[in-house]
């Protein structure tokens, strides 16, 4: 065990120091710290995507998925992540284009600024979520490289997230990214082939699985598989993250082509994973859903593979968390701060009080993070929170002209209240993922408001021609 906890300890290290001589050598305004001046190569940009896919909504959330329910009911429920890339790729060079700070601010342009503040709003009951999960799925790789608490590790994770998210703004969270996608790569392709051949390749891993986890549904109904599928979909599909990063690309052709080397290492990872999860269930039948990759990492292959797992695993925790708090932040500065205060604020000024929010959001995250009892529990609602509100309004923003102002608001604020009843008061009836009915519902308010409200799409038309 102490080799892995210096192992982690030396990459965390080297993580916070990259992190901290990239900011300090290219964060000179709230634009540098935000969308990286704009100015990120392809390569960086297709890991920082990666990167913030796997996190552990992957590692973590993912894995315990496989392990309870087999990997044929593992591909349908991440593919939907692969299948939002390929969406993603046909609407890159438009999302580049607009070269919006943020969602909300996007939203804004076609809706006013009621949407942007409902938005808003949304996005961050959903990030603020996605950031918890990621201090308790590190906290669960701690504990099992440690032996520390959990209370202890989720400290640990809440404090490197801020550090590192201060220190560098979206600089610092990219190359930090990029170095964490390659060696995570690196590491599942060399443990593969050990633990495959340490149950029998794959005609021996078949045998010794149980029955029910070779059905194509792995015990599941139709509607809980779904409601597996759209979160992860609808999140890849309109995630601000995804989002930021083209906008921080240096130029619409190079967002195109890292979504294209951001499809392929998604699909191989999550490949990868679903194999590695499913030995898991071999090699350690008695072990806490949750852990199965790390286990692997720890007893399941030499101690030099296991090192690379383990860093690799932390280190995509932490830059997923960074990405999800630094976007949390811009929304809270640019969104409502920026927009509601009277007060002229210079970039410097701007610059400042976003490191100050990461601090404040990332302290209420970790407090959040206590009240889910698992990271898959935690990772389905804040996937849906984001999916069934602001995805459909960002598909209607690009891409249907007929969508007004009440429609887009109505929707969120249906998806919103459906999401938080279903999840928290229901206490998810018939154990159906809230997604099932908030999306349904958030999706027809938005077009029969919209419909009803069609007058509006004319005099928006006749605004805008007249500002133009």
């Amino acid at each position: 065990m102490n080799v892995y906890l210096l192992a982690v300890g030396i990459y965390l290290i080297i993580m916070a120091l990259v992190g901290l001589y990239v900011g300090r050598k290219s964060v000179s305004s709230s634009e540098d710290f935000i969308v990286a001046g704009r100015s990120l190569s392809t390569l960086v940009v297709a890991g920082t995507l990666l990167s913030t896919f796997i996190g552990s909504g992957l590692i973590i959330g993912g894995a315990s998925f496989i392990y309870q329910y087999g990997p044929f009911a593992a591909i349908f429920n991440l593919s939907g992540g692969i299948i939002g890339t390929i969406i993603l790729f046909m609407l890159a060079r438009k999302i580049r284009k607009r070269g919006s700070y943020s969602i909300p601010h996007m939203i804004e342009s076609r809706f006013g600024k009621s949407s942007r503040l409902i938005s808003t709003i949304l996005i961050l009951f959903a990030y603020i979520g996605i950031t918890g999960y990621n201090f308790t799925g590190g906290a669960y790789v701690l504990q099992i490289t440690t032996g520390l608490p959990l209370e202890t590790g989720a400290i640990i994770m809440a404090v490197l997230v801020i550090f590192l998210t201060v220190s560098g703004g979206l600089f610092s969270v990219a190359y930090t990214d990029s170095l964490s996608a390659l060696l995570i790569i690196f590491g599942f392709l060399i443990a593969l082939p050990l633990v495959l051949n340490s149950t029998g390749g794959f005609s021996g891993l078949s045998a010794s699985l149980p029955e029910e986890l070779l059905s194509w549904n792995g015990g599941l109904t139709v509607p809980q598989l779904i409601g597996y599928f759209l979160p992860l979909f609808l999140l890849i599909l309109g995630d601000q993250n995804m989002y930021q990063r083209f906008s921080a690309s240096k130029s619409e052709k190079v967002a195109q082509k890292a979504t294209i080397g951001f499809f392929f290492g998604s699909a191989a990872v999550t490949a990868m994973v679903i194999l590695l999860a499913t030995t898991a269930v071999v090699l350690f039948p008695n072990i806490d859903p949750d852990s199965a990759i790390l286990k692997l990492g720890i007893d399941g292959v030499p101690v030099g593979v296991g090192v690379i797992i383990i860093c690799a695993s932390v280190a995509f925790l932490i830059t997923t968390a960074t990405s999800y708090l630094l976007s949390v932040s811009g929304n809270i500065v640019y969104d409502l701060y920026n927009q509601y205060s009277k007060k002229e604020n210079s970039d410097k000024q701007l610059l400042n009080i976003n490191r100050i929010t990461v601090v404040l959001i990332g302290l209420f995250a970790y407090v959040l993070a206590q009240f889910f009892p698992t990271v898959l529990d935690f990772q389905m609602y804040a996937y849906t929170m984001y999916g069934a509100t602001i995805t459909p309004v960002i598909l209607a923003t690009l891409l249907w002209k007929k969508a007004t102002r009440y429609g887009v608001i109505t929707s969120m604020i249906v998806g919103g209240v459906v999401t938080i009843v279903w999840e928290m008061i229901l206490s998810k009836p018939f154990e159906w993922n809230s997604v099932l009915i908030a999306l349904p519902l958030s999706l027809l308010t938005l077009i029969i408001i919209s419909l009803l409200t069609k007058d509006e799409v004319a005099l928006n038309s006749f605004t805008q021609a007249n500002e133009a």
